[in-house]
C-alpha cells in the first residue's frame, strides 16, 4: 500500500472515476471532491463496475469550483492533485461565462489551495481545445507548442474556457507557484468504457448512434483517445520527473470520420448496432439546420476539416502507449450495452407495438 494521498477533483465524472480507479489499483490512498456528498454512493458503484471496492482507501469532500469552501480540507495532506473537474456541456450555454468562470476560477482555487498545502505537483486536465482552435489548420499535426487563440470569432465558449484556464494555470505557477510543480494533459475526444449511466458528451454520441437517434451523420472527422489511457497519462505526469512544467497531448493514433465510426459500430456490435445510421448528411442540409439550432451551428465550421494532434511527446518522455481508436469506440459501445443504456432492435420493435396513451 502506498501511503501517499492523491486528490482527484470531479471524481464522479467519466475521466475522474477512471483516474480514481487506476490510483487505487496502484496502491494510493485517494480523496475526491464532489459537489454533493450524495454522489459518494454513485462513485463507489462505478468503481465496483470497474472491479474495485476501495473501502476506507477512498474518502470524499464536498467542494464546488465556484466556492472557496472545502478546498483547504480537500488538499490537506495530499502529495499530488489531479484537477480533472471542469464543465463540458452537450449544448451551447446561453452565457459563455457559465463555462469560463468555473473552469478559470476553479483552476486557480485548486492551485492556491495546493500551494498552501505544500502539494508536490498538480496535474491539470486541459484539452486539445486549448491547442488546435482559433486559427486555420496548419496542415501539420498539432503539438504541445501550439495554442488556441481565444479571441477568434470562431472560438466557442468551451474552447475558450479550456484555453483561458490553462493559460491562467501556467501564469499562476510562474508568478506564485513557489515549489509547486505543474503538469498538464490535453486530451482529444475521450471514449472508452463508461462505468455508470451519467454519460460524458463523447460517449453520448456513441449512444445516440446506437439508439438510432440520428438519421445520418455529419461529414466530420475526429481524433479520439481511450479514457483508460488518459487516466494512465495523468498518473505518469503526476510522478515522472521529466513531466514537471510540461503539457502532453493525449491522442490515439490516427483519426476516424463519423461515418467510419458508424460503420464500425454497425459491423462489430451485432444486434445492438442495427440501428446505427451509415449515411452522411449533406453539408448544405447541416448548414440549414445550423441556422435555427445552435448546437448544430457549432459543427458547421468544422465540416471537412481535420484537426490532428501528435502523441510523440507523451510516448517519448513518459513511455505512454495508447490503445487504438477502434478499441476505444468499441469499449464505449460495449459498456453501454452491458449497462443497459442502449436500445436493441428487439426493444425498439416492442416499443413501437405498445398502444398509445393519446387515445
Amino acid at each position: 500500500m502506498n501511503d501517499e494521498l492523491v486528490l482527484v477533483t470531479g471524481g464522479s465524472g467519466f475521466l475522474g472515476v477512471h483516474c480514481i480507479l487506476q490510483l487505487l489499483n496502484a496502491g494510493y490512498h485517494v480523496r475526491t471532491t464532489v459537489r454533493s456528498l450524495n454522489r459518494e454512493a454513485d462513485v463507489r458503484a462505478m468503481l465496483k463496475v470497474g472491479g474495485v471496492e476501495p473501502g476506507d482507501q477512498l474518502s470524499f469532500v464536498a467542494a464546488d469550483l465556484m466556492s472557496d469552501a472545502g478546498w483547504a480540507e480537500a488538499v490537506a495532506g495530499c502529495a499530488y492533485v489531479l484537477h480533472v473537474a471542469s464543465p463540458f456541456p452537450a449544448s451551447v450555454p446561453k452565457n459563455e461565462d457559465d463555462l469560463i468562470r468555473p473552469a478559470l476560477e476553479g483552476t486557480l482555487r485548486v492551485l492556491r489551495a495546493a500551494h498552501d498545502a505544500q502539494v508536490k505537483r498538480v496535474v491539470i486536465t486541459s484539452s486539445f481545445a486549448a491547442i488546435g482552435y482559433g486559427s486555420a489548420p496548419t496542415g501539420r499535426p498539432y503539438s504541445e507548442v501550439d495554442w488556441t487563440d481565444p479571441t477568434s470569432q470562431h472560438t466557442t465558449a468551451y474552447v475558450k474556457s479550456k484555453t483561458l484556464a490553462e493559460r491562467a494555470a501556467w501564469d499562476f505557477i510562474a508568478s506564485n507557484g513557489g515549489n509547486l510543480e505543474l503538469s498538464v494533459v490535453n486530451p482529444v475526444g475521450i471514449y472508452g468504457p463508461t462505468l455508470g449511466s451519467d454519460l460524458s458528451t463523447s460517449v453520448q454520441i456513441v449512444q445516440r448512434l446506437m439508439n438510432g437517434d440520428l438519421p445520418a451523420v455529419p461529414r466530420l472527422s475526429l481524433s479520439c483517445v481511450d479514457v483508460r489511457d488518459v487516466a494512465d497519462l495523468h498518473l505518469r505526469a503526476m510522478t515522472h520527473p521529466a513531466a514537471k512544467g510540461e503539457r502532453f497531448l493525449a491522442v490515439g493514433d490516427g483519426k476516424m470520420s463519423f461515418l467510419e465510426i458508424a460503420r464500425l459500430l454497425k459491423t462489430r456490435m451485432g444486434e445492438a448496432g442495427q440501428r446505427v445510421p451509415t449515411r452522411e448528411i449533406p453539408d448544405w442540409i447541416l448548414r440549414l439546420i445550423g441556422r435555427i439550432e445552435p448546437s448544430v451551428a457549432l459543427l458547421v465550421p468544422e465540416l471537412g476539416i481535420v484537426r490532428k494532434g501528435t502523441n510523440e511527446k507523451a510516448r517519448r518522455v513518459l513511455g505512454w502507449s495508447p490503445r487504438s481508436i477502434e478499441e476505444a469506440i468499441l469499449a464505449s459501445a460495449q459498456s453501454l450495452v452491458q449497462l443497459g443504456l442502449v436500445k436493441t432492435a428487439r426493444t425498439a420493435v416492442s416499443l413501437q407495438r405498445e398502444p398509445s396513451d393519446s387515445g
